[in-house]
């Protein structure tokens, strides 16, 4: 993951977003202050998206570009190194018998799993993602989750996906939510901070807003709709807020941040249309790895199935492609 920003030297923050997190009431006010969300536009505009056809160069360029953002993820109480292992070298080289296959983002995985994740990627591209700060519910203290933290930032991890405490934001405590990103964001030193919404959780659109721009103001570098252990997950709507939210920051600061929709989405038809989303939403600077992600399991093998209907002109079989 490349710098979060358009420059070398990012631009000051303008004064309204410094003096929406001066205090609590600060805070309060400018997220309060969002505009509404319209709920039938949104998803009116989102089934749009998803409707758009590609041309056939166009489709192989779309599943090179969402093989490419795919961040391959095992998060079981099962898993064992093996699997981490076999993760990883999926994640280098997909398909084996096609050399050309873009290798994947990322690997993600619990932060006791990190080590083996970043020696086995080693020297790969392929970044390394841990889950932290008690994922998936957050339910524990702050002391915890930033030695959660700590845990997978020392055994090497590229990335950090965080859980926001769903509780204090649905009570509107929101300056403690902002105050623990912040606190996880430091404790991640050099490593690029995803926050997760769980969006699933969060009942409203407007809750959904309100939440990635504190997110935002907390310093996230990426902000992620779910951790996939919650139904709805991903949605294209919810992805259409957070793209929304993440254009307008950097419409504001200067500064790019990035999404990444997890949970639910299975095949290259979904995979597209959240790419198509990308475009007319957030821009055609956010179509890459740095700034646009899909936490995902089983997209990798669709993806793959695809790919090789695309080159050879007809459909394999998923005896074709591992299965993870």
């Amino acid at each position: 993951m490349t710098a979060t920003t358009s420059t070398s030297a990012a631009p000051a923050t303008p004064a309204p977003l410094v003096d929406a997190t001066r205090d609590d009431a600060s805070l309060r006010r400018f997220l309060l202050g969002l505009p509404g969300v319209d709920q039938v536009g949104v998803e009116q505009r989102a089934a749009g998206l998803g409707t758009r056809s590609i041309k056939k160069d166009a489709k192989r360029w779309a599943i090179d570009t969402a093989i490419s953002m795919v961040d391959l993820t095992t998060l079981e109480g099962a898993d064992t190194q093996g699997k981490v292992r076999a993760l990883a070298a999926k994640a280098v080289r997909p398909d084996p018998e096609r050399q050309d296959t873009p290798r994947v983002a990322a690997v993600c995985v619990y932060p006791d799993l990190v080590a083996t994740a970043v020696e086995a990627l080693e020297g790969s591209g392929v970044h390394v993602a841990s889950v932290a700060t008690g994922f998936p519910a957050g339910r524990t203290s702050r002391e915890i989750k930033l030695a959660d933290t700590k845990i997978a930032v020392d055994a090497g991890a590229h990335e950090v996906d965080m859980v926001i405490d769903r509780g204090a934001f649905l009570e509107g405590r929101y300056m403690a939510v902002f105050e623990e990103i912040q606190a996880v964001k430091e404790a991640c030193g050099d490593a690029h901070l995803k926050v997760i919404l769980e969006t699933g959780e969060l009942a409203t659109y407007d809750n959904v807003r309100r939440a990635s721009w504190l997110a935002l103001l907390a310093g996230g570098d990426f902000i992620k709709t779910s951790t996939g252990k919650v139904s709805p997950a991903a949605t294209l709507p919810v992805t259409h807020i957070m793209l929304q939210a993440v254009h307008d920051w950097h419409r504001q600061t200067g500064e790019l941040r990035g999404v990444k929709p997890a949970g639910g989405i299975r095949t290259t038809k979904d995979a597209i249309k959240y790419l198509v989303a990308v475009h007319e939403v957030a821009g055609e600077p956010w179509l890459t790895p740095d700034l646009f992600r899909f936490g995902a399991s089983s997209l990798l093998n669709d993806l793959l199935l695809q790919r090789r209907a695309q080159v050879d002109g007809h459909y394999s079989g998923p005896d074709y492609v591992t299965v993870d």
